[in-house]
């Protein structure tokens, strides 16, 4: 799909649950201008996010940095993830883009080859996964305004989004009071923690995702991910594109037909274009 948007791709991927948390996490974006002691800086707040995790109660096992900017930590964590979270961004630059025990969230500027081959992502291996490529329309071109997003502060669930919310600024501030933080200006990080908030109160995802098709105005499809889900939705007018293929032992859903070809093994007969509002698939 690398082609329906040259400006940001991300990925959405799931290994193994482990007992470590992984947590995804940049310092800077590559679009701010390397000053004098940019290096210098991010070693810093590097640090200073390691000894973070440390005095919050974490058994950090390792931080390894992805890029120049961009970082992955493993770590030993039993408490909750928000005021981890919250501890770890007030650092200057920082932004937590995934927690989880299997969930890791890469993305970055530039079509989905580039971010792949940055990230080395042929050697990840894992059971499903979520991918964006993005055309900014509405927002700035940077990673905070690339696709998918964590639905903070909740583990190992993430959200792409097809479309526009035109109640994004009413439910923005609804969240807000209840103490949530949104990283961006994009309605699809709306999609992300309004899931997460209703499975934080103990409901179950397919019943959050029927809600929100009541409570988001607007023409759009997403499809959420959790540890052992993968669900998707559409508005009442199923405007915009899905495409489903459902095989034995894989489901495969995009929002174009040539997507799903690239990457099965063997030629399928048909694909539906699926209008179903919610539907769901557990692992």
């Amino acid at each position: 799909m690398k082609h329906r948007g040259p400006d940001s791709a991300g990925y959405a991927l799931y290994g193994e649950p482990s007992e470590l948390v992984v947590m995804r996490f940049k310092l800077a974006d590559p679009n701010e201008t390397s000053d004098f002691d940019y290096n210098e800086r991010l070693e810093r707040n590097r640090r200073e996010v390691e000894s973070r995790l440390s005095k919050i109660g974490a058994t950090v096992d390792r931080v390894e940095g992805e890029s120049a900017y961009a970082y992955r930590a493993t770590f030993r964590y039993e408490g909750e993830l928000k005021p981890l979270a919250d501890y770890v961004e007030d650092i200057p630059g920082c932004e937590v883009l995934s927690l989880g025990h299997s969930l890791e969230i890469v993305k970055d500027l530039g079509d989905a080859q580039t971010v792949a081959d940055q990230y080395r992502l042929d050697s990840f291996r894992g059971t499903h996964a979520i991918g964006h490529v993005r055309m900014a329309t509405e927002s700035d071109v940077d990673i905070a305004g690339a696709h998918p997003y964590w639905a903070y502060p909740f583990s190992d669930v993430a959200v792409v989004h097809n479309g526009q919310l035109t109640n994004y600024h009413q439910w923005r501030r609804r969240l807000e009071r209840n103490g949530h933080r949104f990283q961006s200006e994009c309605d699809s990080e709306i999609i992300a923690v309004y899931l997460a908030e209703r499975l934080a109160d103990g409901t179950s995802l397919e019943t959050a995702m029927k809600q929100s098709l009541d409570d988001l105005d607007g023409v759009f499809t997403y499809l959420v991910v959790t540890e052992d889900s993968l669900g998707m939705a559409k508005d009442a007018m199923a405007a915009k594109p899905l495409v489903l293929h459902e095989g034995e032992n894989l489901v495969a859903l995009a929002s174009e037909e040539s997507a799903i070809r690239a990457v099965l093994p063997q030629e399928i007969d048909s694909y539906d274009p699926y209008e179903s509002e919610v539907l769901v698939w557990s692992r």
